[in-house]
């Protein structure tokens, strides 16, 4: 492309940036690389550290895939230090977690059918739930209680169970249907355990021009009553929404007792927190799907739960030790070793949901550029969200977006949201065929949705390039 054109197009860049209201008072750092070369074609305030949201997910995903493999797996497991005699196992019963975000109920259901078929009926012993290969540090360090009913901020355990494929590890799905309306909607849960109790509080409305999906569930701190909040039109089909409980391992053990019961095996001691022995034998396992498919749901829908647990993952793996602080360790100096200037960076979680995490724009796009060379590049490409795919497992967070002609299935990124704070980086073929690597980390937004029109409009502007 002709340097005329080049300037040009930063030009309008330069323009956008300084006159666009939505960024009025806000801070815009944003990096423009060849993807061919590294070169870097354009930046405003580049080096300035800002919070990245999700977009330091792209971190975690790469020290993930370096540092663990993309064929990487996790396991649970079930084991026990007795003997069968007759159809009775004298000993006790332990289901074992090593991480594992993709263990749903049905696993656990799997696990109690296997444990019949090798004719166990009785367990003269206790059911003890094993989630030691991490720490015992629920929360990354700057979450808030606000964050703690919803998915997204749901704890981190060794031992966790997911209720859907999308595996949002430690939450239950309610799905809630409208009644008639003034009646409270037909709530739902799954799986269906009585280890949450759900409190109906929400309200069909009337069909109209104004009426919205408005429910919210609130769950108090450290205790697992969920109450559903707001209204729901009489014209929607079903609204879906995933809680965090507390205590994802004592979740996991209550739901395995519930699969023994159902599957008729008697469980004649306690349920409890506790350690495997060594002298232990698995009689049944889980092996979860390899990395380099994790990280689909993982970077495609964002899933926070995910992030923490590679982090905790790399600490246990390198360190022997699955916590924040030796995995966030290990983070930086996979890092280090993929070009990212670390001195600059404020590390806090695995995840970007703290606001204490703040990364420039230039140290993104250079990840993005140099992980290129890695052998495991296509599994980290094809885990960013692709704009305008509609597919969700395709198009994920960029789904609604970037859909036009001009742009559909040109751009794959990561997206990032929190309060105040928008993000998008990855990569872009313009319009010319000229590939370019971006970042865009908006801060101190009025409002966090603005944001990703600000993030459009520049890649747009960027397809000209």
């Amino acid at each position: 492309m002709a340097k005329d054109e080049g300037d040009m197009v930063i030009q309008q860049l330069e323009q956008y940036l300084q006159n666009e209201p939505k960024l009025r008072g806000a801070i815009a750092g944003v990096s423009i690389r060849s993807r061919e070369t590294g070169e870097i074609l354009y930046e405003h305030l580049s080096d300035i550290r800002l919070r990245p949201a999700s977009n330091l997910k792209l971190f975690t995903a790469a020290a993930a895939l370096s540092i663990l493999g993309e064929d990487y797996t996790f396991e649970t497991d079930v084991l026990t230090d007795g003997d069968l005699e007759g159809e009775a196992l004298k000993g006790n019963l332990y289901l074992r977690g090593k991480g594992d975000p993709t263990l749903l109920p049905e696993d656990l259901d799997m696990f109690a059918k296997t444990l019949r078929e090798q004719g166990i009926r009785k367990i003269h012993g206790d059911l003890i739930g094993d989630d030691t290969w991490y720490d015992h540090i629920r929360y990354s360090v700057d979450l808030t209680w606000t964050d703690e009913t919803f998915y997204y901020g749901a704890q981190v355990s060794a031992l966790t169970v997911s209720p859907s494929e999308v595996y949002d590890t430690g939450t239950v799905l309610v799905t809630i249907k409208p009644g008639k309306i003034g009646e409270q909607p037909t709530l739902s849960l799954y799986p269906d355990t009585d280890y949450v109790k759900i409190v109906n509080q929400a309200v069909t409305v009337a069909a109209g021009s104004d009426a919205e999906t408005d429910i919210e569930p609130e769950r108090q701190h450290g205790g697992n009553t969920i109450y559903i909040k707001g209204t729901i039109p009489n014209n929607v089909s079903e609204e879906k929404i995933w809680v965090a409980v507390w205590e994802p391992t004592d979740y996991a053990l209550a739901l395995f007792k519930q699969s023994l019961e159902k599957h008729g095996i008697v469980l004649e001691g306690g349920v409890k927190a506790g350690k495997t022995p060594e002298r232990a034998r698995v009689l049944t396992n889980h092996t979860s799907i390899p990395l380099k498919q994790l990280l689909v749901p993982f970077m495609k829908l964002s899933n926070n739960g995910h992030g923490e647990l590679l982090v905790k993952e790399m600490g246990k793996v390198i360190y022997g030790e699955g916590s924040w602080a030796k995995g966030l360790q290990v983070l930086v100096e996979e890092l280090k070793k993929l070009g990212v200037d670390i001195s600059t960076l404020v590390l806090r979680d695995g995840s970007g949901i703290s606001h204490v995490n703040l990364i420039p724009a230039h140290e993104v796009s250079q990840l993005l550029f140099s992980v290129q060379s890695q052998s495991w590049f296509p599994a980290f490409l094809e885990s960013l969200p692709i704009g305008g795919e509609k597919e969700r497992m395709v198009g994920g967070t960029l789904r609604e977006r970037m859909d036009g002609p001009e742009l559909q299935g040109r751009i794959r990124a990561k997206t990032g949201t929190i309060e105040t704070v928008s993000s998008l980086s990855g990569y872009l073929d313009t319009k010319s065929g000229q590939p370019l690597i971006f970042s865009i980390i908006l801060n101190n937004l009025l409002d966090s949705d603005w944001g990703k029109m600000v993030e459009d409009e520049i890649v747009k502007i960027l397809a000209e390039w």
